[in-house]
């Protein structure tokens, strides 16, 4: 009897521990299946999520590009042939587009192009490049790529008339492709040591001093920009199609003689950086960056030395643009140890500012501007104005008087004196245009009964008049010599050469 109950103990003990272990196991395959099948459905959801990325935007991998992770493509408009590979000095392809259509086409992110010096058009001297990825365009290289010296080996866009009929209202360098709605950052572009210039293809009256209404100072080499929309073709030397989602670096660049905007690009999340750049002479602003973050804090812009100057007037009146930077609503900037000079309507613009409803986006952004220098401008800063319609007009010697929440770091900003050693590398007969320039005549004649007012009133049209101004100087061609020397004229302050 004692043996059958130890018996019936042992069996009793033997099928729990059975049942514990059975019910162990299945719990653990239990638990390991649902971390496969979780795994399986996260991957199929992000496949998903890639494919509608893919669709939606273009793209063919949206995570971050590294920078210099793809092949270095070389391209020598001396030396080169769209027929080779590109892919070293010796099979050197002659276009940077044919390097960038490549890129493109093999989804190569991260590739780097090596540009040697020499004048650039594109594809068929079309007049404009598109990079569709993100790359990194660098000038400057000698004939046989052993040396690289953007200040040197002048690495330049410099497009004519002749472009007029095929580079449309493009940039000189277009950015298409790179934005996504996922505020996801996706790469890095670095544009290095380009010279951009559209001061032979930008229109401008015939130079002769001894004419006024060609607005023709002593010495320069063309009378003023013709500002008639009909005629002059609106073209930025660097713009965004629609906005970049990743980062951006211009750096060791020229940006002069555009006829609508130096640098115009928008962002929608990321860091641009500009920096080591001479951007002078040009119409509406040297520099623009508009906000896409619909929250307000995803951009940021850092625009430090860099030499900016001559920015030009929407037109001849001079009543409005003209800026050497505008602080754009919803990206933050901080602007340090430029040199603005001679810009046409203000240095810098803060005048964009959302309000109601949007004040809290308004209130994310940061637009620091400090250890700058200034010289000849037409206002340092410009403001809103409290009331009466008119924008406020600020001075270096005003700018502590600037309210903190507008720009929170505004100090170390000072004059630049006129015997400093950089206003002499200024060209002279442009700086003394632009020093004496005045409108030397205005005139208007309205007759509201003449003939031809009396029958437009009688017909409902508007009645007319003739309105003329003349100026002494407006958005004349700056010459590409004289720009170049600006490089490195005033140590720690504006454009560096590195």
């Amino acid at each position: 009897m004692k043996r059958f109950l130890t018996a019936i103990l042992i069996a009793a003990v033997s099928f729990s521990a059975n049942a514990q272990f059975k019910s162990m196991a299945e719990s653990l395959k239990n638990k390991a299946t649902g971390k496969v099948q979780a795994t399986v459905n996260k991957a199929k959801t992000d496949a998903h999520d890639q494919k509608v990325m893919n669709s939606t935007y273009g793209q063919k991998d949206i995570k971050t590009a590294k920078v210099g992770a793809g092949p270095v493509y070389y391209v020598s408009a001396e030396t080169g042939s769209n027929r080779a590979d590109g892919l070293t000095p010796q099979t050197a392809k002659k276009d940077i587009q044919k390097a960038l259509d490549l890129i493109h086409d093999n989804g190569q992110d991260g590739a780097t192009v090596r540009v040697a010096e020499g004048n650039y058009l594109g594809y068929l001297d079309a007049g404009y490049i598109e990079i569709r990825n993100w790359i990194t365009l660098e000038g400057g290289w000698n004939a046989d790529f052993t040396d690289r010296d953007p200040f040197t080996y002048i690495t330049k866009m410099q497009p004519t008339q002749e472009q007029l009929g095929t580079n449309g209202n493009k940039a000189l360098i277009t950015l298409s492709g790179l934005d996504n709605t996922n505020y996801v950052v996706a790469g890095t572009l670095i544009i290095d040591g380009i010279m951009l210039d559209y001061g032979f293809e930008t229109l401008y009256l015939p130079y002769d001093p001894s004419d006024e209404r060609t607005g023709s100072p002593e010495g320069v080499d063309t009378g003023r920009m013709i500002d008639d929309g009909g005629k002059q073709v609106s073209h930025q030397a660097i713009h965004s199609e629609a906005a970049i989602a990743g980062n951006m670096i211009i750096r060791n660049c020229l940006v002069m003689n555009s006829p609508y905007f130096g640098i115009q690009v928008n962002t929608r999340c990321g860091e641009i950086e500009i920096y080591n750049c001479v951007i002078i002479s040009n119409r509406f602003a040297g520099v623009r960056i508009d906000g896409w973050d619909k929250e307000g804090y995803r951009s940021k812009v850092n625009f430090h030395h860099n030499s900016v100057g001559f920015s030009w007037c929407r037109e001849k009146y001079m009543e409005d643009m003209g800026y050497g930077y505008e602080f754009m609503s919803k990206v933050s900037s901080d602007l340090h140890h430029n040199i603005f000079f001679c810009n046409n309507y203000a240095a810098v613009s803060r005048t964009h500012a959302l309000s109601g409803p949007d004040a809290p986006i308004e209130a994310k952004r940061v637009t620091d501007m400090h250890d700058n220098y200034f010289f000849m401008n037409a206002a340092d800063l410009q403001l809103p104005s409290k009331g009466g319609g008119k924008w406020t007009n600020v001075m270096v010697r005003q700018f502590d008087d600037v309210d903190e929440k507008t720009i929170p770091n505004i100090d170390g900003n000072k004059n630049l004196s006129a015997d400093d050693p950089f206003v002499k590398t200024l060209w002279a007969p442009y700086l003394n245009g632009f020093a004496n320039l005045k409108v030397l005549d205005e005139s208007s004649s309205f007759d509201r009964n003449s003939a031809a007012n009396l029958y437009r009133q009688a017909h409902g049209m508007n009645m007319q008049g003739t309105e003329t101004r003349r100026v002494s100087m407006f958005g004349n061609r700056y010459r590409f010599e004289e720009a170049m020397k600006i490089f490195g004229a005033k140590a720690g302050y504006g454009a560096q050469k590195e």
